[in-house]
């Protein structure tokens, strides 16, 4: 059986690194799946395989690896790993501009030219220089080192190359006395002290684009006070099994999924499903760890605890699609792949064609340093997986879970909407409207003994009967001796009462011959026959959401065409249809031929998304271009599909789909202008304009603008955290 592995990584530094991790794990034998997230340095890998094969693979090729065991691990030693980095960060950078900085007002006065007076000088600051490469750009060097005993190359390679290049010919125009020559040694300091300084605050960046998910793991509270018997006891949350009695007060969390048993409590479930107002929960409720108690006291049962909480569950899907890939992050990566080699070879090309020409070599060295230097791996394959994070993790904050981000690229995509009827455009839960007494029978005798027998039935409508006896305050409906009760399927219930035979159910099964089309098309009838003469009919209704119509309204306003799909009758769903104004009405169908209807309006060149809540509707949620499952929806229905709304109602369905086109653009945009500042900063870098403008490009200001550009694709994607 597969199983599914997480990873932290280090070292990763750009687009390139993740390409080469992912190819090389891939080809480990029964690795079934393999997805790298550059932003938060982590791995998903899916197969049987030795976690030490997979960490002896990635540490073969530079990179650092460890397995976590669970989302707290990952979550200490993730914020472990990058209170280290940052430290290491701030101090490189800050000693190499220092240093860098002093250096510049030395060469203001000698120029940065060679002399017999300064050289004894320059070899000092010569050994200065190394020390610094050496202590803040030494993982430069071991990276390039690495990527070149693999056969490959990444950001590493760039800059060890033009910094390490820029060194040595300084030191050997210093060594061999070679007056008046123009020295690097300062840009080569400050080269790596401007990338270490873009990494310092690409790093705070990244911290802030996980703090949404962060602040879902905040909610798990870390104890909790369990009864046994009468006493109570204050144990870890880690420690509650199911069964357990927990208490719940005011101003605590929710530990753990359970029921509630006694108490009337008030709940904030605003963090897990994006409802603002408080939910009263009674005996019987639900109640969801991580959720706040506003108000009152009660005990709940344990029901799901550890990973199996539905906040558990939320963060790994959280966890999950922020590290997969939409299409286009996956045609960035072999992009990366060849990114690197590609600007070497243009750095090299220009070289030798402005040595052709005549140019002297230190200007050669400058326009091969800079070319490396300015090019951006790194804003390439930040630009996807940032908008990736900051997407899903707002999306869970409004009450949508995505479980992959291509799910967010489909939504962009879709122009059809195909709906279930009963859950999704209706409550889904019917509700008694009316009740007729005949053959002198009154209403409370015939409560009296409906509820006796639809109590023992567990179908949707007969906990709809059951309830409204339940709730009936005209009179005291008391329960009947039943005996010899028998469901039968989709027909309804046979009982005997006082020796006689009651049944319960459709007109068919109480052989009832009136004309009932006077009724509305939506109303479900049930019938009560005593000895085949019928006393009763009770008439439901499944009521529209009051937010069913506007939003239809509001959807073919934006150009989607609307469909409803559903097994029930014909007439029933051209009665719902039409309140509601839907461009088309599939009905009487199938569960296996709700996903054929699908693909038929994918064969018309539509691209569908499909909404609903039942089993039933599961075929046709993996067969859409994106399925969405409603909240509190069956778990087939939730597993099948792709986003699942963590609110009531179609509210959230709303807001995702314009949200998804602002991940995309977010996408582009940062993606567009990585692409654009790489295509004008490396023909400048190389001299192109240099014959026309006179005007070359420095290697500390390369250093910078390619700094620059991997801290506005980081801001950009900041955005979509508004």
């Amino acid at each position: 059986m597969s199983k599914e592995q997480q990873f932290l990584l280090s070292g990763l530094h750009c687009a390139a690194c993740v390409h080469r991790v992912e190819k090389v794990v891939g080809k480990i034998p029964n690795v079934e799946f393999v997805s790298v997230n550059l932003v938060d340095q982590t791995a998903f890998i899916e197969g049987n395989v030795c976690p030490q094969e997979i960490i002896q693979t990635i540490t073969k090729i530079g990179f650092g690896a460890e397995l976590l065991e669970s989302e707290e691990i990952r979550r200490s030693k993730q914020q472990a790993q990058n209170a280290q980095l940052l430290r290491e960060k701030k101090w490189q950078f800050i000693f190499s501009l220092a240093v860098g900085a002093l250096l510049m007002l030395y060469g203001m006065l000698t120029e940065m030219h060679l002399t017999p007076e300064n050289q004894p000088i320059w070899f000092g600051w010569a050994v200065v220089t190394a020390l610094m490469l050496y202590m803040s750009g030494k993982h430069f060097f071991i990276g390039a080192w690495t990527s070149l005993k693999n056969h490959s190359a990444n950001m590493d390679t760039l800059i060890a190359v033009s910094t390490g290049l820029a060194w040595l010919y300084s030191f050997y125009l210093t060594l061999n006395s070679q007056w008046n020559s123009h020295l690097y040694y300062e840009a080569s300091v400050m080269v790596v002290g401007f990338v270490n300084l873009g990494k310092y605050l690409e790093l705070k960046a990244k911290q802030r684009s996980s703090f949404a998910l962060e602040k879902l793991l905040d909610l798990a509270p870390q104890q909790a006070v369990v009864f046994n018997g009468e006493f109570a006891k204050s144990i870890s949350v880690q420690g509650i099994k199911p069964e357990m009695r927990v208490q719940a007060l005011a101003g605590e969390r929710i530990a753990v999924d359970g029921r509630l048993e006694q108490g009337a409590i008030w709940v904030d479930e605003s963090m897990l499903t994006g409802e603002a107002l408080p939910v009263e929960k009674h005996i019987g409720d639900k109640v969801r760890a991580g959720t706040v108690v506003q108000d009152g006291a009660g005990i709940y049962i344990a029901e799901q605890v550890g990973s199996q909480t539905a906040l558990a569950r939320i963060i790994n899907a959280v966890r999950h699609a922020q590290s997969s890939k939409p299409p286009l992050a996956k045609w960035v990566d072999k992009v990366a792949a060849i990114f690197v080699p590609v600007v070497i070879l243009i750095a090299l090309l220009s070289a030798a064609i402005w040595l052709l020409l005549g140019k002297e070599f230190q200007f050669v060295l400058s326009i091969f340093t800079t070319v490396l230097i300015i090019a951006c791996p790194c804003a390439l394959g930040l630009a996807i997986p940032l908008s990736t994070i900051a997407g899903v993790a707002r999306a869970a904050e409004f009450g949508v879970l995505v479980r992959n981000i291509d799910a967010l690229q489909a939504c962009n995509e879709l122009d059809t909407l195909v709906f279930d009827k009963t859950g999704t455009l209706t409550t889904g839960e019917m509700e008694v409207i009316n009740i007729e007494t005949l053959n002198c029978f009154t209403q409370t005798e015939l409560l009296s003994l409906v509820k006796s027998i639809e109590q023992q039935a567990t179908h949707p409508i007969a906990k709809a009967i059951v309830k409204f006896c339940d709730n009936h305050i005209a009179c005291e409906i008391e329960n009947r001796e039943i005996d010899k009760l028998q469901i039968i399927k989709g027909q309804g219930i046979i009982a005997t009462y006082q020796q006689q035979q009651v049944k319960v159910g459709n007109q068919k099964f109480v052989n009832f011959t009136a004309d009932l089309t006077a009724y509305s098309p939506a109303t479900t009838f049930v019938f009560v026959a005593i000895d085949e003469q019928v006393v009763g009919i009770i008439q439901l209704q499944d009521r529209l959401r009051p937010e069913s119509k506007p939003l239809i309204q509001q959807f073919q306003q934006q150009g989607y065409y609307c469909v409803m799909l559903t097994g029930d009758r014909q007439v029933t769903a051209e009665y719902y249809a039409q309140q509601l104004g839907l461009d088309q009405v599939i009905a009487e169908v199938l569960p296996e031929q709700k996903a054929e209807q699908i693909f038929k309006l994918q064969q018309q060149g539509r691209k569908v998304a499909m909404i609903g809540d039942g089993i039933n509707d599961s075929p046709a949620l993996a067969q859409a271009n994106v399925g969405i499952a409603m909240h509190n929806g069956s778990e087939i229905a939730i597993e099948t599909a792709d986003l699942s709304l963590m609110r009531k109602g179609l509210q959230p369905f709303a807001e995702i789909l314009p949200f998804s086109k602002r991940v995309m653009r977010n996408m582009q945009q940062s993606l567009m202008g990585a692409f654009i500042y790489n295509l004008i900063s490396i023909p400048v870098a190389a001299g192109v304009f240099y014959s026309l403008t006179g005007w070359l490009l420095n290697p500390m200001i390369s250093a910078i603008a390619m700094t620059l550009s991997s801290i506005t694709v980081v801001l950009n994607s900041q955005r979509l955290l508004k």
